[in-house]
């Protein structure tokens, strides 16, 4: 039996493309084109679908990713950046007390993998190209302090958490998780900026793509 198509999103800017699976928060990849950003996304299909099944969602696209692009945006400064910030139709969609569950039940998947991999990576991870590239401790930094501020985003009051207090992150991811499940018209969380399938979206996709980031400078360099 043919997979469903996986609907996409894609915002567009000169510099950098993200194309982003809809139904899918954090299965989110950049490329310097549309088609590459596209083609990037299907490559990541096995690495996605251990946060789907984390999740205890079926994933049906294991074997080839049939893709249907059904809403293409301009994209921003951010977007040209590195980070999936357009906010599509589909995203603006009421969610329902099942819907948020399964949002909620991805993202917290996503912080799972991201920490799994963090308490398997080196300290010292290796340099990119030209010797750059964070260390583990200071990407863990970097994501529990983003976190903090989406949560701000989120309308959630006194956000922040250190990241080596295990109990204040836990509490933190908590609460942004009890705001992405709450039932909504899609109308942006609190009054602010961001619907909850947006939210699930940005915060997943960045927990997803520092993990995969220290998976990969992890292992030896050529």
């Amino acid at each position: 039996m043919a997979s469903p198509k996986l609907t996409v999103g894609v915002e567009v800017t000169p510099k950098k493309s993200f194309a982003s699976a809809l139904e899918w928060p954090g299965w989110s990849r950049p490329g310097k084109t549309p088609e590459a950003a596209v083609e990037a996304l299907a490559a990541y299909a096995p690495r996605y679908a251990t946060v789907a099944r984390r999740a205890k969602l079926d994933f049906p696209y294991d074997h080839g990713v049939p893709l249907d692009v059904v809403e293409q945006e301009d994209g921003n400064a951010t977007t040209a950046f590195g980070a999936p910030d357009v906010r599509f139709e589909a995203d603006r969609r009421r969610t329902s007390e099942a819907d948020g569950e399964r949002l909620a039940a991805i993202v917290e998947a996503a912080w799972e993998v991201f920490d799994e991999v963090v308490a398997g990576a080196p300290a010292e991870l290796r340099k990119g190209p030209r010797g750059g590239g964070r260390d583990r401790d200071t990407i863990v930094d970097h994501v529990v302090g983003a976190d903090g501020a989406y949560a701000r985003v989120m309308g959630i009051t006194g956000a922040g958490a250190d990241a080596r207090d295990a109990g204040a992150v836990r509490d933190l991811r908590a609460r942004m998780l009890e705001s992405i499940r709450e039932p909504s018209d899609g109308s942006p969380i609190a009054g602010r900026k961001w619907p909850p399938r947006y939210a699930a979206r940005r915060v997943a996709w960045h927990a997803l793509d520092h993990a995969w980031e220290i998976e990969d400078r992890s292992e030896p360099g050529d």
